[in-house]
């Protein structure tokens, strides 16, 4: 059984709907990430998880029980905000151990000491957080939050304010911890870098609804709808018309040029060619890393090199066609030898292109 449950959530404000029947589940021990832009419901899933808002509808149980009666401090739930909210007037150790008061049986003292080794503070426990660097104050909340020995620990963009080398190391330093202790886990944040690198499962969101669920593998590489395939990577799009499915090949007309497809891999699951014909209007996503510089067959276009963005063992090219401005990421070696204004040949495999209905 799913240690918790999400079931059909929804929650406005006013005239507003902030999330409209979510559904996911979170197993023991899962890194479950909720993932999208600014606005999409987010941090308002977190708050309905942690008691601190009531939604509209919907249903969230842990363990098979109801907890949407229960106050926040009932819940045994762990939370770190986004300023992550420490007490000016309490030095580190005081912060930490303020969480163990919604647990009673913990002795405070042995507590603080095990979760300031935990957090790689030892030595810091007087210090307060004006005296802190973001990153610290960062590792005293997560403590702090940890200290009670939550069932459930929830993350909202707890990164966000720190420079992006911090970003990696603090966001690495939080994956061994859940792992370590096993604490099943739902992080919020708008970072995709963060929630591919991190999680078990993602939740992609948008306008309050769930674009789709999965590893991150499965949603960086099988996108199921528009949304998550121009959200998660970069892709090249374009609108088109089918005009041929014949031999495992899809043939979709943009302009006058004729790009081919593969119906085993274009297509989002749950979609075959029985439900496309001829003359649908579709758009075709082709990730950047799969823009090729050379001829590639069929799907080969004419380019100029507009400009080149130096990405350290990549690069990204843009390039003008008469598609407009398409982008293709390549080993840097290859980019120094093009220069702006050059003219190249823009190819990819037809194993490449991601197809999607226009409804």
């Amino acid at each position: 059984m799913p240690e918790l449950v999400v079931e059909n959530l929804t929650k406005s404000f006013g005239k507003v709907n902030a999330l409209y029947r979510i559904s996911f589940t979170l197993s023991q021990g899962e890194f479950l990430t909720l993932l999208g832009p600014s606005g999409c419901g987010k941090t308002t899933t977190l708050r309905l998880i942690a008691g601190f808002d009531r939604p509209n509808g919907g249903r969230i149980t842990i363990d098979g029980r109801s907890i949407l009666n229960d106050p926040p401090e009932d819940r045994q739930i762990g939370f770190v905000f986004q300023n992550y909210a420490l007490f000016p007037h309490m030095n580190v150790a005081r912060n930490i151990a303020y969480g163990t008061r919604f647990n009673r049986g913990i002795p405070t003292k042995r507590r603080v000491r095990e979760l300031l080794d935990l957090v790689d503070l030892r030595g810091f426990e007087r210090r307060t957080p004006a005296e802190l660097s973001s990153g610290q104050q960062q590792r005293v909340a997560l403590a702090r939050a940890l200290a009670p020995r939550p069932r459930l620990l929830l993350l909202d963009e707890p990164l966000s304010a720190l420079d992006a080398s911090l970003r990696e190391s603090l966001r690495m330093q939080i994956r061994n911890i859940q792992q370590e202790l096993t604490l099943s886990t739902v992080y919020v944040t708008h970072d995709q870098a963060e929630a591919l690198s991190l999680a078990d499962r993602i939740v992609v969101m948008q306008s309050g609804v769930i674009q789709q669920i999965g590893t991150p593998q499965k949603v960086y590489e099988h996108p199921q709808t528009e949304f998550v395939a121009s959200f998660i990577g970069r892709a090249n799009r374009f609108s088109g018309t089918v005009t041929v499915i014949k031999h495992g090949l899809i043939s979709v007309k943009v302009g006058e040029f004729l790009f081919f497809v593969t119906s085993e891999a274009g297509l989002p699951d749950g979609l075959d060619t029985s439900q496309i014909t001829p003359g649908d209007h579709v758009s075709l996503f082709v990730k950047e890393e799969h823009m090729q510089l050379r001829e590639g067959g069929q799907n080969t276009i004419s380019a100029q090199v507009a400009s080149r963005q130096y990405r350290g063992e990549t690069s990204i090219v843009h390039l003008k066609t008469q598609f407009g401005l398409l982008r293709a990421r390549v080993d840097t070696h290859q980019a120094e030898t093009i220069t702006s204004g050059s003219k190249v040949k823009l190819s990819f495999s037809p194993g490449a292109g991601l197809l999607f209905p226009v409804s």
